[in-house]
C-alpha cells in the first residue's frame, strides 16, 4: 500500500473570511500568505510557521447552510497535537486571555483534549496523547 506524510492543509468554509483570518492569526498564531478573489469565493491562505500546516479559509458566494454543525455528515473537528500535557494548560490560559470559550483539559483513556470553537462554530481541539 502507498503511504503519505503529515497533513499538508485544511480548507474551511467560513461566513466572514476577513474576520476568520484575523481570529486564526490572533488565536493560533498563523500568518497570512495571500488573499485571492476567485469566481465563486474569496480565499485567504494562512500558514502555521512551526509545522508548515496550511489553513485555507473560503468565503463562498453561495452558502446553502449558514452555520457549521459537527453532527452533519462531513467534518467533525480538527485536532492539533501538543508535546506535553502542560501545553494544554498554557493554551487554556492563552484562550482565556483572548476571551475564547473553551473546555478545561479533559482526560480520556487515550489522551487529553482542550476543546474550543472558531467564529463559525467549527470545533477545534488541542490534543495530548498519553504515552505509556
Amino acid at each position: 500500500m502507498p503511504t503519505f506524510g503529515p497533513l499538508s492543509h485544511v480548507d474551511l468554509s467560513v461566513s466572514d473570511v476577513e474576520a476568520s483570518a484575523r481570529w486564526y492569526c490572533e488565536v493560533l498564531g498563523l500568518k497570512q500568505l495571500h488573499r485571492v478573489g476567485l469566481e465563486n469565493r474569496i480565499m485567504i491562505v494562512l500558514v502555521h510557521q512551526d509545522t508548515g500546516l496550511i489553513i485555507g479559509l473560503n468565503q463562498h458566494s453561495v452558502v446553502p447552510v449558514d452555520t457549521f454543525d459537527d453532527r452533519n455528515v462531513g467534518l467533525d473537528h480538527i485536532g492539533f497535537s501538543v508535546s506535553e500535557r502542560s501545553d494544554l494548560d498554557e493554551w487554556g490560559k492563552h484562550l482565556t486571555t483572548l476571551n475564547v470559550v473553551h473546555s478545561p483539559a479533559e482526560d480520556t483513556a487515550n489522551g487529553t483534549a482542550l476543546v474550543f470553537r472558531d467564529p463559525d462554530n467549527i470545533q477545534l481541539e488541542f490534543w495530548w496523547t498519553h504515552r505509556s
